[in-house]
């Protein structure tokens, strides 16, 4: 099957029901985490990863449980045949209570799947679009520009170089900025 033959034939609208959950968690760049899910969806579909329906579906629930811990995972691995291993996906890209932000980045590199490695790239690709100098101090976008450039570049080496190009790209275009206003 080709890609548009595998889209036509996806069905996600129970996932994107179980993520309108999501619409009141509110982003410190605007908007809320809903839309967010759709962008890190809208990316794995630019870059034509449209082979893995687990991939995709993780990608709409991908902050559920992190930002709706009383999430009901039971309900999502009945969603359909996938629900488990959305359930898996999910589970294995969610930084949970007791990790560093730096211990679960590792946790990821280190032992991720290769689905869990590409959907953190994507995810990463939507918050550096989305990372601003009208939403973020200067000192915590540089933070996270290290922070991608020592955990989510090498995911990104993994699995997809045009990732690679991507995110270089995102850190190169925001280190710049700031920059350019003096910090």
């Amino acid at each position: 099957m080709n890609d548009l033959e595998l889209l036509k034939n996806l069905v996600l609208a129970p996932y994107i029901l179980k993520a309108t959950a999501l619409v009141g968690v509110s982003r410190k760049v605007g908007g809320n985490q809903f839309r967010h899910s759709f962008a890190t969806l809208g990316i794995l579909l630019d870059y034509h990863l449209v082979h893995d329906p687990v991939l995709l579906k993780a990608s709409l629930l991908h902050d559920l449980f992190e930002e709706l811990p009383e999430t009901e995972l039971d309900e999502i691995r009945n969603i359909d045949h996938d629900g488990p291993q959305v359930v898996e996906l999910v589970l294995e890209v969610t930084r949970q209570p007791y990790e560093t932000k730096a211990g679960y980045l590792a946790r990821v590199l280190e032992n991720g799947s290769r689905n869990a490695l590409i959907l953190k790239c994507a995810d990463r690709i939507s918050n550096l679009t989305d990372l601003h100098r009208d939403s973020h101090e200067p000192a915590k976008i540089l933070s996270y520009l290290d922070q991608t450039e020592q955990y989510i570049l090498p995911m990104a080496r993994k699995v997809n170089g045009d990732m690679v190009i991507e995110l270089t790209d995102l850190v190169a275009r925001r280190r710049n900025i700031l920059l350019n206003v003096g910090f």
